[in-house]
């Protein structure tokens, strides 16, 4: 199973959809800063699963309705920051879909994840992501979970990677930054937490229009 993640920084990057996935030829796309209300139903042979709603900027997820059938879908609201009480840019931070394989009938969750801004606290985006994994497993208990996207954590990620770690979950980033736009807060931002997956790869792909690079997941069920 091929996932892309993507931030479009502001819908930017929107126009680089269709050949991104024709390039790649991924099973999912997983969006974050997407202007909701401008998203096309199809991209590339892959279908919108659904987008939220509560911001024009948010998070939208696309699949390949040949290989899955749709089961669920969850739009989950997590802990604000300083900057979402007063700016009230996104109060959606998790977009999640619970799929059956159609080719053996494995049912499993993807979700797009984008954290607070570096405006909060680290312990701020620990909190979002331990409560996005808890709210993603209630979907359906004990099936495999894979959650990417934006999660706005450069430094320190062995706090981050003990707290995934003790939520039994594992951090997988991939193989280049993927955030360069300002030195000083250039690393890796995007990436992935999973338990039920083996993560094969996480490639980095070529910087575009967007501050951030599109990742490209490489994972299997176990």
């Amino acid at each position: 199973m091929k996932v892309i993640s993507y931030n479009l920084r502001k819908h930017r990057a929107a126009t680089e959809l269709e050949e991104l996935v024709e390039q790649h030829e991924p099973d999912l796309l997983c969006l974050q800063e997407c202007d909701v209300s401008a998203l096309p139903d199809e991209i590339g042979g892959l279908t919108l699963a659904d987008a939220t709603q509560g911001n024009r900027l948010g998070l939208a997820l696309y699949y390949r309705t040949n290989l899955f059938r749709l089961q669920d879908i969850r739009t989950i609201g997590l802990k604000k920051s300083l900057h979402d009480m007063m700016l009230k840019p996104a109060h959606e931070r998790v977009l999640g879909v619970r799929l059956q394989d159609i080719d053996n009938g494995r049912e499993l969750i993807v979700a797009s994840f984008h954290a607070a801004p570096l405006t909060a606290l680290n312990s701020l985006r620990r909190t979002q992501i331990r409560a996005a994994l808890t709210e993603l497993e209630m979907m359906g208990p004990g099936l495999p979970v894979l959650m990417v996207g934006d999660y706005n954590y450069p430094v320190f990620k062995e706090n981050l990677g003990q707290t995934v770690r003790d939520h039994g979950y594992a951090l997988t980033l991939s193989d280049e930054r993927t955030y360069t736009r300002y030195r000083v807060f250039k690393g890796h931002y995007d990436f992935a937490t999973s338990d039920g997956f083996t993560i094969d790869r996480i490639e980095t792909l070529p910087q575009r229009s967007s501050d951030h690079r599109p990742i490209l997941v490489t994972a299997d069920a176990t």
